[in-house]
């Protein structure tokens, strides 16, 4: 898992379901089952992500063999495919083309191209209008209580197995995402304080002249 995407698994999907009887429709192509259910859902999230939004992510790292071995509350502003993500002491700034890692203890900020590869965690947008390339989508159950479970499962390898999203069914708030690694391991992270907000093109990039006396590495 890359350096920016260490730090958080952050998602923001907007998706509706109709009905507590729903069940996955499966297309079949040379490429095998399509869960039409899924894809529907995600489809409708992406077309939703739009404009600027701000909210909070809980994030807890269960480990497999203690309860929890981690904590961190992450703050975040958006607007595809732009962000802002500060966690603690490390802040993270992307205007769309590069990742400005902000590291305030040691004053130092990392500049590096933003990756393609940075959609799962770091890019929710990107996710949700591009997880055919890189997921299988799976839409599991609507529970009793309106909460719709839809996985993600990676087609080539990596640390996690798979990406669970739990969604409000009749509102399509997003509620909780987990994901699942193969060391029995887990990364549970729950949203809150969503709302839409104002930005400017400044508030997705370093200011250098903000903070003097920090080293900046530029690696593009």
């Amino acid at each position: 898992m890359k350096k920016h995407a260490s730090l958080i698994l952050l998602v923001l999907s907007i998706l509706f379901l109709r009905g507590g009887s729903a069940c996955a429709q499966l297309t079949h192509t040379d490429k095998g089952a399509v869960d039409q259910t899924a894809n529907t859902l995600l489809k409708k999230a992406a077309a939703k992500m739009s404009g600027t939004v701000s909210f909070s992510v809980t994030v807890v790292n269960l480990d497999s063999e203690k309860k929890e071995t981690m904590r961190q509350k992450v703050d975040i502003l958006y607007n595809a495919p732009r962000y802002r993500v500060k966690a603690g002491s490390i802040e993270l700034y992307c205007d769309g083309k590069s990742v400005w890692q902000y590291n305030k203890p040691n004053k130092e900020v990392v500049v590096s191209p933003m990756s393609e590869n940075d959609d799962d965690i770091t890019n929710p947008a990107r996710l949700l209008s591009n997880y055919s390339k890189s997921f299988r989508a799976k839409f599991i159950r609507e529970e009793s209580d309106g909460t719709a479970i839809v996985d993600l499962q990676p087609i080539k390898s990596r640390s996690y197995h798979k990406i669970r999203l739990y969604i409000v069914a009749k509102t399509g708030v997003l509620k909780k995402m987990e994901q699942h690694n193969f060391d029995s391991s887990r990364g549970v992270y729950t949203l809150s304080n969503f709302k839409n907000t104002k930005a400017t093109d400044a508030d997705f990039t370093f200011n250098t002249k903000a903070n003097p006396g920090v080293e900046v590495v530029d690696m593009r």
